[in-house]
């Protein structure tokens, strides 16, 4: 049993968060809670702390329109906080579509499911530059009107409606089609993040005196690219597009990855722990 809940720790901390974030939503539209007001676009906190999706604010600004001083204030505090500290982290620990995204991938774990085709994970960032564009030509925050993340939000909090479209295109997509289609290739709200998210503090951090090439974490990685160092060198996850997910240290039995706050690379191959490393580690 405690292995178990080693193995999968981080899965059902993500889990909690994101379904108690929904919940929350769901309270403050159905019963009157004051916790958590509004949805992941725009919303407050304790009727007080203002959130906003940087992003969506991005589209706006795009769009030609200039947002309220309080979502601005709730943009700035959201994207200091994933671009200082969390990293990508939305994106596994937040956004509700991860959860039909990793049912996918369990689904064509299981039933042995190959991809019937091939896309470039710089797709997302494309699609990215194609909303801020769109935005600006027919003045609306574009992805928002096909977004599966705010389709699969609103639904859960205000009445799903054809929002179960979304949810279920992107589960077969994810399937059928592409491992980690979606989230990992097309989605622009993930490229956003992974491009502000480049430099925070919260990331993986890989041991190479302690791996056995078992290969498990890459396995399980939605993002395998980032983990490039495995086998090589000792160092941090230090691509943007890692979404701070913990799987790769959840299976890892050696022990070789590991969160860490704040590591500094000093040389290669220096093992002092004076000159370089980990400031804390949180694995």
């Amino acid at each position: 049993m405690d292995n178990v809940i080693s193995r999968y720790r981080f899965l059902f901390m993500r889990r909690v968060t994101a379904i108690g974030i929904l919940l929350l939503f769901v309270g403050a539209n159905a019963y009157g809670w004051n916790f958590l007001k509004g949805n992941l676009s725009y919303a407050d906190l304790l009727g007080k702390v203002p959130l906003a999706d940087p992003y969506h604010l991005l589209q706006v600004f795009a769009a030609l329109e200039v947002p309220a001083s309080e979502a601005l204030l709730g943009g700035a505090l959201v994207l200091l906080f994933y671009a200082v500290f969390a990293g990508r982290a939305f994106c596994s620990w937040v956004c509700p579509v991860n959860m039909v995204s990793d049912a996918a991938e369990m689904l064509r774990r299981k039933t042995g499911f190959m991809e019937t085709m091939r896309i470039s994970r710089n797709t997302r960032y494309w699609a990215l530059g194609l909303s801020l564009v769109l935005s600006t030509i027919m003045g609306i925050a574009a992805f928002e009107w096909i977004s599966p993340v705010s389709m699969f939000h609103r639904g859960v909090a205000f009445g799903m409606g054809a929002g179960w479209a979304a949810v279920a295109g992107v589960f077969l997509f994810d399937a059928l089609v592409v491992r980690n289609g979606f989230c990992g290739h097309l989605c622009p709200l993930g490229g956003f993040y992974a491009i502000t998210g480049r430099y925070s503090l919260l990331r993986p951090v890989y041991t190479h005196d302690k791996c056995t090439d078992c290969a498990k974490c890459t396995d399980v990685c939605p993002e395998s690219q980032v983990l490039y160092m495995v086998g090589k060198e000792t160092g941090p996850v230090d691509s943007g597009e890692c979404t701070n997910c913990g799987r790769c240290i959840e299976v890892c039995a050696d022990r070789a990855m590991g969160f860490s706050l704040g590591y500094r690379i000093s040389s290669a191959n220096d093992s002092s722990s004076s000159a370089g490393g980990r400031n804390e580690d949180l694995s």
